[in-house]
């Protein structure tokens, strides 16, 4: 979940980016920034009070060939600010906006098993064609549901797992 501050940032980044039409460039920006920012090492040192601000810039600065100019500026905007901590939240949030704006949806199908390409298509066909928007989906693969599955997009969960049909029939069954 993004951080206040983490959506601020995605917002001004995404108004950046849709102003010069490199919405998809700047998204690949930021996976590179999440990457080197994320890496544990490089996060221990930019995150470290001890190390002066000017050496954990040179840090970023010295590396052009994993970040571009751009990205570079966004990475030591996020250090001088102590934001490093928050660059997961922006990336997330800049890619909810990227979808939003391109009229996409963004869905989580959890299965007990692995789905099949086959099924995988039409359960994100069948999705595509009931909100009339493209889908982007994500699977998840989580044993505990038993079969069924859960479907979350937007603020929606359909839940039409084995292991929910179990819990309502024990409801039941105790109220009885």
């Amino acid at each position: 979940m993004a951080t206040a501050a983490a959506r601020r940032y995605a917002k001004a980044v995404f108004q950046l980016a849709e102003e010069e039409r490199k919405v998809e460039e700047w998204a690949s920006r930021l996976t590179s920034v999440r990457a080197l920012l994320s890496d544990p090492q490089v996060a221990a040192v930019l995150t470290n009070p001890t190390i002066p601000n000017d050496q954990r810039m040179a840090l970023i600065s010295d590396a052009p060939h994993i970040l571009d100019p751009e990205a570079t500026n966004l990475a030591k905007l996020l250090i001088e600010s102590n934001r490093v901590g928050d660059v997961g939240g922006i990336e997330d949030e800049f890619l909810r906006l990227a979808d939003v704006a391109a009229g996409r949806v963004r869905a989580t199908v959890t299965t007990a098993v692995e789905l099949t390409p086959k099924d995988r298509d039409r359960v994100e066909n069948e999705l595509s064609k009931r909100l009339g928007k493209e889908i982007r989906m994500h699977v998840v693969v989580d044993p505990l549901i038993l079969g069924g599955l859960k479907l979350q997009y937007g603020d929606r969960l359909v839940d039409a797992s084995v292991s929910t049909r179990l819990q309502q029939l024990r409801r039941r069954l105790a109220a009885s």
